[in-house]
Order: C-alpha cells, then sequence, then structure tokens
C-alpha cells in the first residue's frame, strides 16, 4: 500500500490504482491531470533512464514517522499485541 500511516495530509488514503511522478506537479494537492504520449521520441538520457524503485517510505507524514508500519510501532511501544505474544512466549516457556 501506498498510504502512509495516518494518511496523506490534507489528502486522506489512496484506495485506487495510482501513479508515480518524478518531480512535481504545480496546483492544488486533489487537482486532475492528464497524462498523455509525448508527441516527440524521447531519446535524452535523462528520459530513457530506466527508474529501479527500490523503497517507498510510508511512515507518517504528520511528526516524525518513526514507523513504517502500525506493527513495527506496536512491537517498539509494547502495544497490546506485542504485550500479547510475549505472554504466550512466556507461558510456552513454563510448560
Amino acid at each position: 500500500a501506498i498510504t502512509p500511516m495516518g494518511g496523506f495530509p490534507h489528502y486522506g488514503e489512496v484506495n485506487e490504482d495510482w501513479v508515480m511522478i518524478k518531480g512535481s506537479v504545480m496546483g492544488a494537492r486533489k487537482r486532475v491531470i492528464t497524462l498523455r504520449k509525448s508527441l516527440l521520441p524521447q531519446v535524452s538520457r535523462r528520459a530513457c533512464e530506466k527508474v529501479e524503485l527500490k523503497f517507498i517510505d510510508t511512515a507518517s507524514k504528520l511528526g516524525h514517522g518513526r514507523f513504517q508500519t502500525s506493527e513495527e510501532k506496536a512491537k517498539f511501544y509494547g502495544g497490546g499485541a506485542a504485550k500479547k505474544a510475549r505472554k504466550e512466549e512466556a507461558e510456552k516457556a513454563e510448560a
């Protein structure tokens, strides 16, 4: 999923298909843009480079954004799921 924890500021969650654009688009956040095929062939080195996506940051965009997933956050802070897992491990060790 592309949506960061807590959603995008002033936008919310992305539930449909999406396209990642290199650079920026002027205008409002929810601006409708039209993508079309180029009229001229793209021959520059920059236009022909192969994009290799390595990482998509899904940390919160509000605040410091330390965690990529809610499970990672619960594990760090010892949320209910992490406490339950530790308790089950302790019971298995005793048995």
